[in-house]
């Protein structure tokens, strides 16, 4: 099967400007591992970067501007979801020989990234460990003040009559994090030992993307609580994220 990143990089010739690297394929290593001072980037940026060069090309070959601003403005509206901004734009590009639809087509997914960077180059990086220390801190300081909140609703919904008995309760607070695209989830400590949410779907190994995204994990919701018959209450409290 050809890959599809490869396919561009031969039809359009794309040019790496630093001239530290021979190709484009090995630019986007060093940016994937961190190698050469680079900072280890996810799929989604060097997708985002690659498309963009695509893009570069396809318009600077219909003579449009390809200046970043508005090459970045144009790049959001062609990726994303209908809109009468996008409309004014396919209309624009049309005027240019250009279909904002083949040209969104024409991009690749970070899945394909992904498969270029393990499959077609052999890449691969450490695991990051220290750089999630303070997101994992975080997020338990966030349960442990979500359970002592709790608790004091406990105690005011035992003094009001309401739940009797509350303050007796165990409280136990947890993080799952849920695939956006199946019905698969994972506790936040889970994810951040095995590196990923979902498997199938994940967009970025190593814990990139928990440690990308365990900061919004602090604004997720509390679904609710319960009580047992017959024995101590349980609440349990869900703080739920999309991730």
């Amino acid at each position: 099967m050809v890959c599809k990143v490869d396919t561009l990089l031969e039809r359009y010739a794309l040019p790496i400007h630093d001239p530290a690297y021979d190709s484009v394929d090995e630019y986007l290593v060093a940016r994937w591992t961190g190698r050469d001072g680079h900072n280890a980037e996810g799929y989604k940026p060097l997708t985002e970067w690659f498309n963009k060069q695509v893009l570069r090309r396809r318009y600077d070959a219909h003579g449009r501007d390809v200046t970043s601003v508005h090459l970045d403005r144009e790049y959001e509206l062609v990726t994303g979801d209908a809109s009468a901004e996008r409309e004014e734009l396919a209309a624009d590009l049309a005027a240019d020989g250009l279909d904002i639809d083949r040209l969104a087509d024409e991009l690749v997914s970070w899945s394909t990234m992904r498969h270029h960077l393990k499959d077609c180059l052999d890449a691969t990086k450490e695991p990051a460990t220290a750089s999630t220390d303070w997101q994992t801190n975080t997020v338990e300081m966030a349960t442990t003040q979500a359970a002592e909140k709790t608790r004091s609703v406990l105690s005011s919904l035992a003094s009001t009559g309401r739940l009797p008995d509350a303050e007796g309760a165990d409280v136990d607070v947890q993080v799952e994090l849920r695939c956006p695209d199946c019905s698969a989830s994972a506790s936040f400590q889970t994810a951040v030992e095995r590196g990923y949410v979902c498997e199938t779907h994940a967009e970025e190994t190593n814990r990139e993307r928990v440690s990308e995204r365990s900061a919004a994990a602090l604004f997720g919701v509390f679904e609710g609580s319960r009580a047992l018959l017959n024995g101590p209450y349980l609440a349990d409290v869900l703080a739920v994220v999309g991730l």
